[in-house]
């Protein structure tokens, strides 16, 4: 093969190839959830690139991409009480950067802002809303705690980046700590159960004096209404009269109530008076 015919074809090649690496350098595909910050010469483009394809000037300029999904970074801080306690909270920051800042956070804070800028700052404020209570009020509080935290971490942050919540996870104190703060707890169930049942037995004893208050005050209308009028006694019978005649025992333990007994004294006081002469009747 000719020596010009080789160095031809190798120049082709190169060509080909010089082609391709500048259609590769030229184009760009940002991935969904992230943003896309461009350099030029070392200098970081004012506008981000939206997801999906695109040009770019081949060589002179990269793509950096910049996430903007929510994040979740598990975090360890040491804190102090106003009893001077000392406190460790394990937490869960959760994140994320928005569009507006995505250019302004790659340029200050190399395109990650947890380290420089969300920990720190929400350690911060952490420290200070522990230092208001004692180390009894933060186990109890815990809720309170991380509402104030997120707060004070929020407005410490500004609009950077947005701090969706915050997760306590656990707040552990000395072990010495832990069985005073356990020993207090019982202790208070304990008068809790003994106030309960004080006030249970106070009630159970108003409840009997107020039925025997009743009791009375009726005993006494009744006495009232018997000496205004003696035919009361006489009404109550008949009020509680369940329409049986009541039985009477004779001789011989025979029973016979007071209607059958009231028919029998009528036969026999006719049949007395048929045997009588007429004179005497």
């Amino acid at each position: 093969m000719r020596p010009e015919l080789v160095a031809r074809m190798v120049g082709g090649a190169i060509l080909v190839l010089v082609a391709v690496l500048l259609v590769a350098s030229g184009t760009y595909v940002v991935e969904p959830g992230y943003r896309g910050v461009e350099i030029i010469l070392g200098r970081v483009s004012e506008a981000f690139k939206p997801e999906g394809f695109g040009l770019k000037l081949p060589l002179v300029s990269t793509i950096h991409p910049v996430s903007i999904r929510q994040q979740t970074v598990r975090e360890t801080a040491e804190c102090y009480s106003s009893d001077l306690q000392q406190i460790r909270v394990d937490l869960r920051i959760l994140y994320r950067i928005p569009e507006s800042a995505v250019v302004r956070l790659f340029r200050d804070y190399d395109g990650d802002p947890f380290g420089q800028l969300v920990a720190p700052r929400v350690h911060e404020a952490l420290k200070e809303v522990v230092a208001l209570q004692n180390a009894e009020q933060i186990v109890k509080n815990r809720e309170q705690i991380k509402v104030r935290t997120l707060d004070l971490a929020r407005s410490k942050i500004g609009e950077l980046v947005v701090v969706e919540d915050l997760v306590i996870e656990d707040i552990k104190l000395t072990p010495e700590l832990e069985r005073a703060i356990e020993q207090k707890m019982v202790q208070e169930q304990e008068a809790a159960k003994a106030r309960f049942v004080q006030q249970r037995a106070q009630i159970e004893a108003n409840t009997a004096v107020i039925k025997a208050r009743g009791e009375a005050e009726s005993i006494r209308i009744r006495g009232e209404a018997l000496k205004e009028n003696p035919t009361y006694v006489d009404l109550q019978i008949v009020d509680r009269w369940d329409g049986q005649a009541p039985l009477v025992v004779g001789g011989g333990q025979i029973l016979m109530s007071v209607s059958e007994l009231w028919r029998f004294s009528g036969t026999n006081h006719a049949r007395a008076q048929s045997l009588l002469p007429a004179r005497s009747r």
